[in-house]
């Protein structure tokens, strides 16, 4: 029993120690400089890196403040794009290049308004897309998921940055990412999908990339397009319909249906719809799952990114899909 005992002991004393190790204080992120070696879980270095990777339209996707693919990927674009050893992995030369894209505080306050907590919410979403289309709207689970949205964070890091904060209240202070971004650039001559890389680029006149985004593109199920299209349109909070004709794997009706709009809809918060039918590049519900799972043939973005590049092309727009290389070790 002792011995027991003294088990719990060091166990609860650990637990406790690793909880202390993972707090985010904000001057600690605001503050973070550069430092050798690979940082271990939530890290505020890495935390300050990717948020100023998303201000400068690197994206990293869903901001976490770990390592991750997604996180390597716009590190090895912004390397790329300032003339650096494009490896991917953050050195000191990549630290001082990002740090001087923004010398403001990463970390901001942010006063949560009655909206914010007030809705409306959907609490429940049924995993199944058929039983999707019961609901007449597809919104936010909760308050949090709708502010971890907004600032770009996953929501284990706002609950780590706001350890004793509720989100039921409006006239909350929280402390969240700053990832204004600025207005879209202007010169935008067309958009690239890298089926290699799961990347979607931005790219001016010249070939330079104004933007980079992490991307899931199609699958074996349904692949992704080749070669050349165009926007057609682009549609806010669309709605989402299913054609039986696209029999997705896990679908069972064989009637059509039509899912109603929220940011929680199987296309996110915004379509880009192109010009190969029933293609498009839209957002998702599931920020944390894109660059590491596939789609059902679209090319799918966090809602923030979707929207950001909404914000930038047109119709007639160019969308160029690159395809796999045999330079890549890849099947043409």
């Amino acid at each position: 029993m002792v011995r027991l005992l003294l088990v719990v002991a060091v166990a609860l004393t650990l637990a406790c120690s690793g909880a202390q190790a993972a707090k985010l204080e904000f001057d600690a992120v605001n503050q973070a400089q550069f430092s050798e070696g690979e940082p271990k879980g939530v890290d505020p270095m890495l935390l300050k890196a990717q948020i100023l990777l998303d201000r400068a339209r690197f994206s990293p996707g869903l901001i976490d403040g770990r390592l991750s693919d997604n996180f390597a990927k716009a590190v090895a674009a912004f390397q790329a794009a300032n003339g650096l050893p494009s490896d991917g992995k953050l050195t000191r030369e990549t630290w001082n290049k990002l740090a001087a894209t923004f010398a403001g505080p990463v970390l901001t306050n942010y006063e949560v308004t009655a909206k914010d907590v007030r809705g409306p919410f959907t609490r429940r979403i049924p995993a199944r897309m058929e039983r999707m289309a019961h609901l007449k709207r597809l919104g936010y689970r909760n308050a949090r998921e709708k502010l971890a949205e907004r600032f770009h964070l996953s929501e284990q890091v706002l609950r780590m940055l706001n350890p004793k904060t509720g989100l039921r209240k409006a006239d909350t202070t929280l402390v969240v990412s700053d990832v204004g971004r600025g207005d879209p650039p202007a010169a935008v001559a067309s958009v690239e999908v890298d089926k290699a890389s799961r990347q979607v680029r931005v790219l001016d006149p010249s070939g330079k990339p104004l933007a980079v985004y992490p991307a899931s593109i199609g699958s074996e199920e349904k692949p992704a397009p080749s070669g050349a299209a165009e926007v057609r349109r682009v549609v806010h909070n669309p709605t989402y319909h299913y054609d039986p004709k696209f029999a997705f794997k896990g679908i069972r009706t064989k009637r059509p249906f039509t899912i109603a709009k929220g940011p929680n809809n199987p296309v996110g918060s915004v379509w880009i719809d192109l010009s190969i039918e029933s293609y498009g590049i839209h957002g998702t519900p599931d920020p944390g799952k894109i660059g590491t799972t596939f789609s059902h043939g679209c090319i799918r973005l966090t809602n923030w990114d979707a929207e950001d590049l909404a914000a930038m092309v047109k119709p007639g727009t160019k969308v160029d899909f690159k395809d796999e290389t045999a330079q890549d070790g890849q099947a043409q």
